[in-house]
């Protein structure tokens, strides 16, 4: 193949990569299940990209490293700070649930499938990882109750490290198995991995932490570190590689004084590109007839997977807990399969073929046909048992604030009275822990980026609000959120004179949600009434005290109305296209200067 046709494959798998990605967007699915269908299109069934054929005996060292990366990016957010927070249902389904389902899938696999037990034993542990890139998705159209959601959103969170972590363990011990003083090179892989990937951990922990790198230069001293480790330690010992940088991943996001987050984006954004490349590659590498191969007993195993594994794994770990059955049965139905379980499958397979092990290469087939099989079923299958079950939300009532500046916390503070949920977010991290001083649920990041995609729980949030100081950003979120909840629930403060020079432009703004408070209402206005020492009045109106008493008694200049909140606690934000249908029973919520 000539070098302008490579680079134009390489271009037109990064555009099919893009469209997939943006596809899934739209659709609120997981990516890899519009990725693994281009690549099977753009493969096995035209046969215009060929992996093998382009990159020869590169092909196999770019999957590794990429592999490196993506587990080196989900053990950075595995935080043993947050895992002691969550709920102890979720330590027990990541860890005896875990293991629950890996030894039910491998005994079946082994009797099925006529698999060795090794091979077996790494199937198994490969559909032990769901992960948020399947899972966050997929709760955003469900919608179960809050405490299901949260239940399953940290599960994908933490099992994507810890279930990587063991997947290599098993693997190695499988690799270690079948040479000579086995638990000798077994121990020796453990040792190298864990001692190799902490002290590079330590060292780069040091780096950060005594600012010995600018910022811009972080991001890509992190990269080259990780190949680096990566690279040495299957160097000085074969396979510790994935081990080494998945415990360098940990170590960094436990360090103390260590700010990753400049890291952490970086890594999303790399991740995402890594992500897309590589599952296009690997499923165009496969051919139908691989699937084929694996006969009937594969479809069984896949039943066994989702009907008994997952089932009976949840039912034990969550013994004890406040779950009721129907809770349980939701939680033992949705457990997409992802990233981790692909990628890692292919290169295993790979390593296992080169070894002369030739049924490893049904690994990735079985994989995929899991990843897809549980997507999809549970895509289609999950809303409608959930409301079946009676376990999915009502319509979301709460709010997402962004900004958590003086005037978003004012705002957060007044709406939290009434018992909705509500989350604040900012990138700016006094701000935060001002918030999180008062009691606010926050996020500390850009509510638009990657990042929040997979760890922003919007469960439960049905509106926007965005009072950042910067319009234009206010306008960029809340065109982004009326995907979600739609352009008559989407604020944000704009604080344009409103003038015939600017008509044309206000209109096409609407169309981004609704200006908040009104067309003139600034975010300097607001943060000077508050600096002036305005505070939040609730009034409730009577046949006393009506509303035009209400605006007698405090006159513009001097109160700026928030929202209104009816006789069936409802809350109305105010806005310039409100209509102040205020009445009895009525509560009206300002800002006040006396």
């Amino acid at each position: 193949m000539q070098e302008e046709q490579i680079g134009l494959m390489l271009a037109a798998v990064g555009l099919v990569g893009l469209g997939c990605q943006w596809l899934a967007w739209r659709m609120k699915l997981p990516a890899i299940l519009f990725l693994l269908i281009a690549g099977f299109i753009i493969g096995p069934i035209t046969h215009i990209f060929q992996p093998n054929d382009m990159f020869g005996e590169l092909l196999f060292p770019l999957i590794s490293l990429a592999v490196a990366v993506i587990l080196f990016e989900g053990s950075l957010t595995l935080n043993l700070k947050e895992i002691r927070g969550v709920n102890r249902t979720v330590i027990n389904i990541v860890t005896i649930g875990a293991l629950v389902t890996w030894a039910i899938t491998s005994v079946f696999t082994f009797y099925i499938l006529d698999f060795s037990w090794p091979l077996a034993l790494l199937f198994g542990s490969l559909t032990v990882v769901t992960g948020p890139t399947v899972v966050v998705p997929l709760l955003r159209t469900v919608r179960p109750q809050a405490k299901l959601a949260n239940i399953l959103r940290w599960e994908g969170i933490l099992i994507d490290p810890i279930g990587a972590l063991f997947i290599v363990i098993v693997y190695e011990f499988i690799v270690s198995s079948s040479k000579m003083h086995s638990f000798e090179i077994f121990g020796l892989i453990l040792l190298i991995g864990i001692v190799f990937g902490a002290l590079a951990g330590a060292f780069l922990a040091q780096i950060l932490r005594r600012r010995l790198l600018p910022e811009y230069l972080q991001p890509f001293a992190v990269l080259t570190l990780v190949l680096g480790v990566f690279s040495i330690s299957n160097y000085l010992e074969s396979e510790s590689g994935l081990l080494a940088v998945t415990v360098m991943g940990m170590w960094l996001a436990n360090a103390k004084d260590v700010n990753i987050q400049n890291i952490l984006h970086f890594k999303e954004n790399l991740t995402i590109l890594l992500i897309s490349g590589l599952f296009l590659m690997l499923s165009a590498r496969m051919e139908l007839s691989d699937f084929a191969a694996l006969g009937v007993g594969s479809a069984v195993l896949f039943a066994v997977i989702q009907l008994v594994s997952r089932p009976v794994a949840i039912f034990l770990a969550t013994i004890g807990s406040s779950l009721n059955f129907k809770e349980k049965f939701f939680i033992a139905w949705v457990a997409p399969r992802g990233i981790v379980a692909a990628s890692i499958s292919s290169l295993f397979a790979i390593k296992l073929v080169n070894q002369g092990v030739e049924e490893a290469a049904l690994l990735v087939p079985l994989t995929f046909m899991v990843i897809v099989g549980t997507v999809v079923l549970q895509s289609i299958t999950a809303r409608p048992l959930a409301n079946f079950l009676k376990v999915s939300e009502p319509s979301p009532r709460g709010y997402l604030i962004v900004g958590a500046n003086d005037v978003g916390r004012t705002i957060a503070l007044a709406l939290k009275k009434y018992g909705h949920r509500i989350v604040i977010t900012d990138s700016n991290w006094d701000y935060i822990r001002k918030a999180r001083m008062q009691g606010l649920e926050t996020y500390y990041g850009n509510p638009i980026s990657s990042h929040a995609e997979e760890y922003l729980n919007l469960i439960g949030i049905g509106n926007l609000i965005a009072v950042t100081p910067d319009k234009h950003f206010n306008i960029v979120v809340a065109k982004y959120f009326m995907k979600d909840f739609g352009e008559r629930r989407v604020f944000f403060l704009n604080g344009k004179a409103k003038d015939n020079q600017h008509e044309k432009h206000r209109v096409i703004e609407d169309k981004h949600g609704r200006t908040l408070f009104g067309d003139d209402v600034s975010y300097k206005k607001l943060a000077s009434l508050i600096n002036q020492g305005a505070e939040v009045k609730h009034t409730k109106l009577s046949e006393e005290f009506a509303w035009e008493d209400y605006v007698m008694k405090y006159v513009d200049g001097h109160r700026l109305s928030l929202f209104t909140i009816d006789p069936k606690g409802s809350i109305h934000i105010l806005s310039a296209d409100s209509q102040h249908k205020t009445d009895k029973g009525w509560t009206v919520v300002s800002l006040i200067k006396e």
